[in-house]
């Protein structure tokens, strides 16, 4: 299923297929080679190759995508330029050690940054500012008091604020919070092909219209991935397909599909943006999945997470169905934000698909069995930053550079399996159904007085 029929973002073209004024890009057909093959036109992808033409720009680079880029999670996304990337910083303690938990977090500063720059080298327009995880539930309140002591105990710059700390810069009543510094938000459609135009004016070939059906290994010297009309050769191949992968039958572990969503309001009064911080701050309950908020340049709302769908196997009729009921209930709970927001126009509705894992950790290496092929995806939610980062790593390790950084628990062939089937897709959507009334536990407590 097309996620254009979940609705369009608030920063996509104005046409309902997203389409714009864009020039279509012409389709793999009949036999082509390249130097590197990449397969996927979001950030990941694109990213690996505006990162190889750096390196090495006499590179026969070739990029291809099922659609055209940005047509898929990389211009869904809502926008938060943050450090997260794998478990919560205490989990990340105990399953993989402090000096290594501290390396994760020190890596997803560092991506944001490179973000940062890169959108400043491209034109991308990009608002830096803060980044508060807050909550106000017990279980939020929780999860927050342990991430606090992980951040203290690592010596991290990660401020503990009282609910009046976040009431200075947010006017919602929040309990308590941690301060992440280095964030921005961006339009990640816009970034996604910026890439795309400076990838094409390094000399990378764009495909679209073209979704991969097969790879194959070729004497363990050469890849062959193999489209609908045609193929492409390869010594070097990336597959920044995130969940994509689970049709092709390579052994990367289980990376789940989640169908998430957000809605945008129109352009706020200056009041209403003030109240929200101005667009500085974007806040993030510290309950996954519990939804989350930030201001566009223009002053638009956009209010992301809340009820996650496994649309895998699915009637398109019931998808639809779930899509209205979780857009419902975003606009029920930004409503509860403030008084201001009681009468707002909701103007954008959209969801798009994340890729998860079973624990947490995106997976960025080689596809064991498959000479030369790498495979890139898993972000959890939070890809914004580190897929831009592993561009520029599997660039690194494609070229064997010596500047390529130690590795990360990321850095690895697989995930870890799990049992996702007909028989076994019942269970998993218990657990989401589960989440979800976690969730709103979290996210629709009654809010209490106003100062």
């Amino acid at each position: 299923m097309s996620l254009f029929a979940g609705g369009t973002p608030c920063w996509a073209p104005g046409d309902p297929a997203g389409q714009g004024d864009e020039t279509p890009l012409p389709e793999v057909r009949g036999r082509l080679g390249a130097d590197v093959a990449v397969v996927g036109a979001g950030l990941v992808g694109l990213s690996t190759a505006y990162h190889l033409a750096q390196r090495r720009p006499s590179l026969d680079i070739a990029v291809m995508d099922a659609r055209r880029p940005a047509a898929g999670a990389s211009g869904r996304g809502t926008g938060l330029l943050g450090p997260r990337v794998g478990p919560p910083l205490d989990r990340a303690v105990r399953r993989h050690g402090p000096a290594t938990a501290h390396r994760m977090h020190q890596a997803g500063v560092e991506a944001v940054r490179h973000t940062v720059d890169l959108c400043a080298r491209l034109g991308v327009p990009c608002t830096d500012g803060e980044q508060i995880v807050a909550a106000r539930s017990r279980a939020g309140l929780v999860s927050l008091a342990r991430q606090a002591t992980a951040y203290r105990a690592l010596g991290l710059d990660v401020p503990v604020l009282s609910a009046a700390d976040i009431r200075r810069r947010v006017d919602v009543p929040y309990q308590a919070g941690l301060l992440h510094r280095h964030a921005a938000t961006l339009d990640p459609a816009a970034l996604t092909r910026a890439l795309a135009t400076a990838c094409a004016a390094k000399g990378v070939r764009l495909y679209g219209g073209s979704p991969l059906r097969e790879v194959h290994d070729r004497d363990g010297r050469m890849s062959e991935l193999v489209f609908p009309h045609g193929t492409v050769r390869a010594p070097q191949a990336v597959l920044a397909v995130n969940a994509g992968v689970a049709g092709l039958g390579l052994p990367v572990g289980t990376v789940l599909a989640l169908e998430v969503h957000a809605v945008a309001t129109g352009p706020l009064g200056p009041e209403a943006r003030a109240l929200l911080g101005g667009g500085g701050p974007a806040v993030i309950d510290a309950v996954p999945l519990a939804p989350y908020f930030r201001l566009t340049g223009d002053g638009r709302l956009v209010v992301g997470g809340g009820t996650a769908l496994h649309p895998d196997g699915t009637a398109p009729r019931r998808i639809a169905e779930l899509r209205v009921f979780a857009w419902d209930r975003l606009e029920r709970w930004l409503r509860t934000l403030h008084p201001a927001l009681a009468e707002v126009e909701v103007t954008h509705r959209w969801a798009g698909r994340i890729a998860v894992t079973a624990d947490g950790l995106p997976v960025v290496g080689p596809v064991r069995g498959f000479c030369g092929v790498w495979y890139a995806g898993g972000c959890n939610g939070h890809g914004l930053a580190m897929s831009v980062a592993h561009g520029a790593h599997l660039a690194a390790a494609l070229l064997g550079a010596e500047d390529t950084p130690e590795p990360l628990p990321w850095h690895r062939s697989r995930a870890p399996r799990l049992p996702v089937s007909r028989v076994t897709r019942p269970l998993l959507r218990a657990c989401l159904a589960s989440t979800d009334r976690t969730v709103r536990r979290a996210a629709w407590p009654e809010l209490g007085p106003r100062r």
